[in-house]
């Protein structure tokens, strides 16, 4: 008997998404995840290292989040788990030197690797809900781009037809999909990462200062929250952490809601009556790759949160780049200030996307090159020196440069962070999305819509929009009308979500427009949807 014919479960395939492979941690059996990495790194292993190749024999690193089924078995998810254990099993396989870096974020672990020239493998679910998990997987020169996904994935299908193949009493595998040795314990961890971190913001602000500033760390169960804390108290800021979570908490910088603003604002008032008046508020998403920034109104002690694309403005002009790189879903605004001029072709979502992007605009000679998306997340593709120190490239999405990106830049203006954002073009954003909305059915939404498609009857002159001007469809559906409304909807890379992404001259309307995408039963995406069904014509709100 093989090992596929004693499975007692039918497998579900793991896929890649925007960046890195996820899924429902009912379906990540180690099995699956043992394959797909085993065959990542026999790819990798096929490479040479300039191409992005590893070495056998050699180191290769990996960390994880704080989720609990990165790292151990979960009784409520099937009993499944235990993810950085299959890739550690995966690593050994593959004949490399597995290190464990312990629980960091996402781009500290690729920026240790990248510094070494070797690979990195981040056991993390990002943002996405509780009930889910992956990894994400980086040669030694960075992340997989899109291109690679071809490849790897025929290496999988031969991975899996070996394993699968296998003798039932022969596989490392029980017909659950785990490993008959059961519960395995984690190489030890190495700390050098954690600090490397920290020493990089802090070298590169050497010298700045952010004494005086009152600022709050919204912790939840980041798995950066305390190195955050780390540096901002290192810049000399007074900090204040709260809102730490033993339970997991999924934060989307991109969708922040009603429910999650008034959390902070909780907090945020806690701490104002106890310290004292609070110049902003910061957090990360669960891997800390994407910042979460609110300034606060001094008088009212009213929290405002800002978009990631707004932030990744403020960002850049301060490190005076040359050339950036955003994707398609970001806020205009990019195109109407200071920046108008150093915009790079907008690229489709998602940060193999973005890094395309930026090394694009290194080979037509820019020096200062950086790129963002609108979940804030911003990336570095070349050297950024200012005022003496040099910030080294970083390739992968990263939370903290943001942060302090921003309060040195309103420092800089002797403004505060709620100020600073006012000077941008009059631009406002906000995305919202639908829960539990199969991604496949969301991709069969986006054909529907494709060229020809009647898309006024969805965005009517009831509902507050002009007439379309234009429509985008480099990711998803892009639709711009004369009024300056923007709506782009597109199912989600990473998880079964369809988002809708609004910009519009004011926030209320930006607001309302996300609203209008996501209301039930009859929003602007219910309605597309029963019209790919065959159901109601147009939109009655």
């Amino acid at each position: 008997m093989t090992l596929r014919s004693s499975l007692t479960y039918e497998p579900l395939e793991l896929q890649f998404g925007t960046s890195g492979r996820r899924g429902k941690v009912v379906d990540l059996t180690q099995l699956e995840v043992y394959i797909n990495a085993l065959a990542e790194l026999e790819y990798l292993l096929s490479l040479a290292p300039s191409g992005g190749g590893i070495i056998r024999g050699e180191e290769f690193f990996f960390a994880r989040d704080l989720r609990p089924s990165s790292d151990s078995f979960v009784p409520e998810q099937g009993g499944r788990g235990e993810i950085a254990q299959a890739i550690a099993a995966a690593l050994r396989d593959a004949g490399m030197r597995a290190v464990n870096l312990g629980l960091i974020p996402t781009p500290a672990l690729t920026c240790y690797a990248l510094a070494r020239g070797k690979g990195s493998i981040m056991v993390t679910g990002s943002h996405i809900p509780f009930d889910r998990n992956g990894y994400k997987t980086s040669s030694s020169r960075g992340e997989l781009l899109k291109q690679e996904e071809a490849p790897i994935n025929e290496q999988v299908r031969k991975v899996r037809e070996r394993l699968y193949g296998q003798r039932r009493d022969e596989s490392l595998f029980d017909d659950r999909g785990l490993f008959k040795s059961g519960h395995q314990d984690l190489p030890a961890e190495r700390p050098e990462a954690h600090a490397a971190w920290i020493e990089r913001f802090t070298n590169f602000f050497a010298g700045k200062s952010l004494g005086g500033k009152r600022i709050l760390v919204y912790q939840h169960s980041a798995v950066g929250r305390d190195l955050l804390v780390a540096v901002l108290e290192r810049l000399d800021a007074e900090v204040i952490a709260a809102g730490r979570s033993d339970t997991f908490v999924p934060i989307d910088t991109e969708n922040i809601g009603e429910p999650q603003l008034a959390t902070i604002q909780a907090l945020a008032g806690e701490a104002a009556a106890k310290h004292g008046p609070l110049d902003a508020i910061v957090s990360t998403d669960g891997d800390s790759d994407r910042p979460l920034i609110l300034g606060v109104n001094p008088v009212t002690g009213q929290a405002h949160f800002f978009g990631g694309d707004l932030v990744g403005m403020v960002v850049a002009e301060y490190l005076q780049a040359d050339a950036v790189v955003v994707p398609i879903s970001c806020n205009d605004a990019v195109d109407r200030g200071t920046l108008a001029g150093m915009v790079e072709p907008k690229t489709r979502i998602g940060s193999p996307f973005v890094i395309a992007g930026m090394q694009e605009a290194c080979r037509k000679g820019k020096k200062r090159v950086c790129g963002w998306e609108a979940n804030g997340g911003f990336l570095t593709g070349s050297d950024i020196e200012r005022d003496g120190a040099t910030l080294k490239a970083l390739p992968t999405r990263d939370a903290i440069l943001p942060i302090l990106g921003t309060l040195f830049a309103a420092a800089g203006k002797g403004l505060r962070l709620v100020e600073l954002f006012a000077r941008l073009p009059k631009r406002f954003s906000r995305a919202a999305l639908l829960e539990q909305f199969p991604r496949a059915a969301g991709l069969k939404l986006v054909e529907f819509l494709s060229p020809g498609s009647d898309l006024a009857r969805f965005f009517t002159p009831a509902m507050g929009f002009g007439k379309i001007s234009h429509v985008d469809y480099t990711d998803g559906v892009r639709v711009l009308f004369d009024n300056g409304d923007v709506a782009h909807v597109r199912p989600s890379g990473n998880a079964d979500e369809l988002r809708i992404y609004a910009v519009a001259d004011t926030q209320d309307r930006a607001d309302a427009i996300a609203a209008m995408g996501v209301a039930e039963p009859n929003g602007i995406l219910r309605c597309m949807e029963k019209a790919l069904e065959g159901g109601a014509a147009a939109c009655t709100l």
